[in-house]
């Protein structure tokens, strides 16, 4: 086995990569995270028409809105075979090194860098003191499809995006103003107006280190402190999981099965992600919403049952209305959008026992789940797409507030991880791309 280049103290390793051979039409070989649009056959079925028999990650990933359907299993023995037939058939090309990734999406321009994170360094917990730590809880239930869909794929593909607080701008962004200097691996726009995507080779160790040297100073015990204003001492924590926590707590559950078994050194160590900075100027958060699908009860009627007197509800005219009441800043109180076939209104919910609206509701509705007042839940970007869905007869949709990204890795350290589901970096279309891949046997 090649021995590549790890950075331990920063939980690194300078990964090798596959990606599509120049002839493979790059368009079609890219596809969204499979998480996204999980209530909508139509984007999906409009990707596999699209992609037609062209080389494609869509053959490669399980797309979660078929998460319901019968061929489940027939599906994850469809990747492992395309996955198999893409190695052999050489259509991939072999790199090794970190990728500067530009993402264009509308007037902005999200800057990332492709690296492998040790595994080891992470942990999903709610309670965790790891290095690498998760943003939202982590739901074990969810955990098995994926721990089955990799557990015998020969490669990875990644969709998780890491984030670094890096306020200084140390860490990714030097990275492009030396782009020129780097080998231009691709360079094209997405599928459906997604927009544009480069990626660059940084094969330069002495690159490499500047990188690893930014890192290192951001993981320094007494700038941590300093920069968060800890008393006490909290073990660093140098990244959050922002996108795909699902994807890495199933990768380190193989892990350590892997280790169970007596293996020390295996390329399932570690995993392919994209680190993003949170002050990165295009990164916003955006609020993840709900929607109820086939209710059997009133959930408005079952929610004041909680709520008692601290909840007041009041009718909105429009859309617009809605909106602005929702995403004005309250002290005193919760509010919540609500979205149905034959109304729209505001939930007010004082003296609630969750920091963030968004627990609020989960709390309720995890509890109104298993009372049988609904048949199944789902988490939506967008604030088209959850009064789309809502709209529709036998639905609720819930609009929810954004939270301030610059609390975010505080919070996880004094608090732990958020309630699941709490925010989106970006919509839906602005989501991780599957681009790169890393053989993981």
């Amino acid at each position: 086995m090649i021995k590549m280049r790890n950075y331990d103290k920063v939980a690194i390793q300078v990964p090798k990569l596959l990606l599509p051979r120049s002839s493979i039409n790059l368009q079609k070989w890219a596809v969204i995270a499979c998480d996204q649009y999980t209530s909508q056959f139509e984007y999906w079925n409009a990707v596999k028409k699209f992609v037609g028999n062209s080389p494609s990650t869509l053959n490669l990933i399980f797309p979660e809105v078929f998460l319901w359907d019968n061929y489940k299993l027939e599906r994850i023995k469809n990747i492992y075979k395309e996955m198999s037939k893409y190695v052999e058939s050489n259509v991939f090309n072999a790199h090794e090194g970190f990728v500067y990734v530009e993402r264009k999406i509308k007037d902005k321009i999200r800057k990332g860098l492709i690296v492998a994170l040790d595994l080891e360094k992470y942990n999903y917990t709610k309670e965790s003191m790891t290095l690498i730590r998760a943003t939202e809880g982590t739901i074990i239930e969810r955990l098995s499809q994926r721990i089955r869909i990799r557990q015998n794929a020969p490669l990875e593909l990644p969709h998780i995006m890491v984030l670094i607080d890096d306020p200084e701008k140390k860490v990714i962004e030097p990275l492009s103003n030396k782009k020129s200097n780097f080998n231009l691996l691709y360079d094209f726009d997405l599928m459906f107006n997604s927009g544009h995507l480069n990626g660059y080779l940084i094969t330069s160790a002495i690159i490499q280190q500047e990188v690893i040297n930014a890192l290192e100073n951001l993981s320094d015990l007494r700038n941590f402190k300093e920069k968060y204003n800890l008393s006490s001492e909290k073990p660093v924590l140098l990244y959050a999981v922002g996108d795909g926590n699902h994807s890495l707590a199933a990768a380190k559950s193989i892990w350590e099965e892997l280790k169970k078994k007596g293996i020390k050194d295996h390329p399932a160590r570690y995993v392919l992600v994209e680190l993003v900075n949170l002050h990165d100027s295009s990164l916003e958060f955006e609020p993840i919403h709900r929607v109820v699908f086939d209710l059997r009860k009133d959930i408005l009627k079952e929610m004041k049952k909680v709520y008692g007197d601290n909840l007041i509800y009041v009718k909105c005219r429009d859309k617009g209305e809605l909106i602005a009441i929702v995403n004005k800043k309250y002290k005193d109180r919760q509010v919540i959008g609500f979205i149905s076939e034959n109304e729209l209104g505001a939930i007010y919910i004082k003296k609630p026992k969750s920091n963030l609206a968004v627990g609020t509701l989960q709390n309720f509705l995890n509890s109104f789940l298993m009372i049988g007042g609904a048949v199944k839940i789902d988490y939506v970007h967008g604030t088209d797409t959850v009064f789309d869905i809502g709209l529709e007869k036998g639905n609720v949709g819930f609009y929810l507030p954004s939270m301030n990204k610059n609390d975010l890795f505080k919070t996880v350290i004094l608090d732990g991880a958020l309630p699941r589901k709490t925010f989106s970096m970006g919509e839906s279309d602005e989501k991780r791309f599957y681009m790169e891949a890393r053989k993981i046997i």
